[in-house]
């Protein structure tokens, strides 16, 4: 009855300390006395609330559901098709994300308009924001599945306030394989890929060293309500530094502190000396200038040898793979770099080939925010140079991560200047594309990095390599898997 409608509305407001009116595609609309009427007539309630900006006029049937905090509204809309209004009260803890889920909501409906506009002789037969954590579908980026005939099209969309719009990609592959597996009678033919366009360089990188062969990508860069279809292929330049390799001078003061037990050190291209325990810094030397500390650095001299001795030794005590307090910061922080010292150690046990020396770190550079994984430069006894990406933790962007920094390493190799600035002195390298090695620990693979490494172009040697649970106490491989190549399901039928 609408009177009932109504005074289970009335309820729920008198009870809300922050309600809103939220329907997909739109803000949520605040609630408030001056500017909301809820009326029973006609045999319906109708709602209207406006703001500034907006007024809403919606006929309510009935009420769907009602929990804490939240109440779904069953409305009528044009043709007698019905919708759903939500009341949400946002001062109630069970609805702390629920402005991010009327973001989300919001740029779905956009992106079902996009999808509209760009592709109209397709077919909208699935559109979801909701998660699907067993086959890794992100509620982060909508995502959707269209037909034409025989033939069907994944596409996936990241919003202009996305938290991360350039991880839209590997999502999108993820989706795109698993309708292949799903859709057993439809031939996908493809990914179409909206993205805003802060993250429009970085994804088109990333599309054009995709195999061809294994899908067609349509890449749309949005902005203000409006799409344009770009070309991967326009983008062949990268925001990318190599700057000249210079040899570490000879150096007492590094000389002294590095033959404390545990100290790691490595030349950096600067000519700087760093020297670590386990991969964590904790100097830093240049000519005659000395740099020390863990958090904040702070100049040093002779005066000063024996307190960076004994920041070394109780670095050196905490941060071990037999420590006692392993609940210790020092001990816990920035794994990553431990492994990565466990790798340069045994790094021939990576790849027998490889030249244990020079490794270079994070070279050539560029800018790309916080990555958490490490970027490792080599070159084997061919001459061939090798990718090498660290990660101690399970990543879904591993693999695309992982090529961000292959496609630089390839772009300064095809100009020759690597050998022209100094770098891998006395090795001839080879002019192949450079192999690309993951080194994860076993137990840390995600699921969906083998989905996809096999939708990388071919000449992109690839291979995941699984390191022991106890690789702090030895580096041991458990496991070697070659990516494999994109293998189509269609041709067999």
């Amino acid at each position: 009855m609408p009177e009932d409608v109504r005074s289970a509305i009335e309820r729920f407001l008198k009870s809300a300390r922050q309600p809103v009116l939220m329907e997909a595609g739109d803000d949520p609309l605040p609630v408030v006395p001056e500017s909301f009427t809820l009326t029973a007539r006609s045999g319906a309630v109708t709602v209207e609330c406006w703001d500034r900006h907006r007024n809403l006029v919606r006929r309510v049937r009935r009420v769907q559901s009602e929990k804490r905090g939240r109440m779904d509204l069953e409305i009528e809309r044009y043709g007698a098709k019905s919708g759903t209004l939500t009341l949400l009260d946002l001062a109630d803890p069970s609805n702390r994300h629920a402005d991010r889920r009327g973001a989300r909501l919001k740029y779905r409906e956009q992106f079902r308009r996009s999808l509209r506009r760009q592709l109209p002789d397709w077919r909208i037969a699935e559109l979801s924001t909701e998660p699907d954590l067993h086959h890794t579908l992100s509620p982060s980026y909508p995502r959707a599945f269209l037909r034409r005939g025989p033939a069907g099209l994944a596409a996936i969309g990241a919003s202009e306030d996305a938290l991360s719009p350039e991880g839209v990609l590997s999502f999108g592959l993820i989706w795109l394989d698993y309708l292949r597996r799903r859709e057993s009678r439809v031939t996908i033919e493809g990914l179409a890929i909206f993205v805003p366009a802060a993250a429009r360089i970085a994804t088109c990188h990333r599309v054009r060293h995709l195999d061809p062969n294994a899908a067609r990508y349509l890449v749309y860069v949005h902005h203000a309500g409006h799409e344009d279809l770009v070309d991967p292929g326009d983008y062949t330049n990268f925001e990318t530094r190599l700057d000249p390799c210079h040899r570490a001078p000879g150096n007492g003061w590094a000389e002294r502190i590095e033959s404390i037990e545990g100290v790691e050190r490595r030349d950096r291209p600067d000519g700087s000396v760093s020297l670590a325990v386990r991969g964590m810094e904790f100097a830093r030397v240049l000519n005659d200038a000395v740099l020390f500390g863990i958090d904040h650095k702070h100049a040093g001299g002779e005066a000063q040898l024996s307190e960076i001795a004994g920041l070394a030794a109780g670095l050196a005590r905490m941060r071990r793979a037999g420590a006692e307090d392993r609940l210790n910061p020092l001990y816990t922080r920035d794994p990553e770099a431990w492994l990565e010292s466990q790798v340069r150690r045994g790094i021939e046990q990576i790849d027998a080939m490889l030249h244990p020396a020079p490794v270079y770190g994070q070279v050539p550079q560029f800018a790309s925010g916080e990555r958490g994984i490490i970027d490792l430069l080599a070159a084997d006894r061919d001459g061939r140079l090798a990718v090498i990406e660290i990660k101690a933790n399970q990543d879904i962007h591993l693999p695309l991560q992982a090529l961000d920094y292959w496609m630089r390493v390839k772009w300064h190799l095809d100009r020759g200047e690597f050998a022209g600035s100094g770098y891998f002195p006395g090795v001839a390298l080879a002019n192949q594309p450079p192999k690309l090695l993951l080194v994860a620990p076993a137990l840390e693979w995600h699921p969906t990095n083998e989905i996809v490494l096999q939708y990388l172009r071919r000449e992109i040697p690839a291979e995941r390599i699984g390191v022991g649970i106890e690789w702090k106490q030895e580096l041991r491989i458990m496991f070697r898997s070659f990516a494999k190549p994109w293998q189509s399901p269609y041709s067999a039928r």
